[in-house]
């Protein structure tokens, strides 16, 4: 017998010792606790993912404000992704591709930056380059954005959604969208954990040093 089956036979073995002896509101009260774990984690997950693309959205203000200032070119870019890769090295989201990613996020709303923590923030990062690069009119992007939020969709959704042009469907009524932050149990939500551990910024003290030439 494997190890894994003789864990589970012994586990079986004492959960029906014990079985007898539990109070009959047990099991509810197992499953309203498994509930509140369940909640906080991912509600911490959210928050993490809510940081990243604010962290993503103030990167890419400092760009456009120093491009506008100081006439900094694009080559620049590749330089700021090569220093800031070295400074992080375990961290991932800091390639040149992403960099102009964050630029074209914030030029997109830089005129309505309360939309951003508001709507835009609840959205993994994938799913705002797919709201960037498909669609172009700020109106349906913002339906888009709320739609996907309402309805937890996957990323892979919200594109196949945007390709057969739903807004035009079902007319763009934005404020019929009653869900403001995505269901725990949706596809969006669990894209939004994998996004927030995305950039996994190591503490200054571990962070390996490399040596990049001026």
């Amino acid at each position: 017998m494997a190890d894994g089956e003789r864990r589970r036979g012994a586990r079986a073995a004492v959960e029906a010792a014990v079985a007898g002896t539990l109070p009959p509101d047990y099991t509810a009260f197992l499953a309203r606790l498994k509930e509140q774990i369940r909640g906080a984690q991912v509600g911490a997950m959210l928050a993490a993912n809510r940081e990243l693309i604010l962290l993503y959205w103030r990167i890419g203000e400092a760009i456009v404000m120093q491009q506008e200032r100081a006439a900094w070119g694009d080559a620049v870019l590749e330089r700021l992704s090569a220093d800031l890769r070295n400074a992080f090295p375990g961290a991932g989201g800091l390639s040149r591709r992403n960099l102009y990613r964050m630029r074209a996020f914030y030029r997109a709303y830089r005129d309505r930056p309360d939309f951003v923590p508001q709507v835009v923030a609840q959205l993994p990062w994938g799913h705002n380059i797919a709201l960037l690069e498909k669609l172009q009119d700020p109106a349906t992007r913002e339906w888009y954005a709320r739609a996907a939020i309402a309805h937890g969709w996957s990323r892979a959704i919200l594109e196949a959604q945007i390709e057969t042009r739903l807004d035009l469907r079902q007319g763009q009524a934005t404020t019929n969208f009653a869900r403001t932050l995505p269901a725990p149990q949706s596809d969006l939500a669990q894209q939004a954990l994998k996004g927030s551990l995305h950039l996994r910024l190591p503490h200054p003290s571990t962070a390996r040093r490399r040596y990049v030439p001026d």
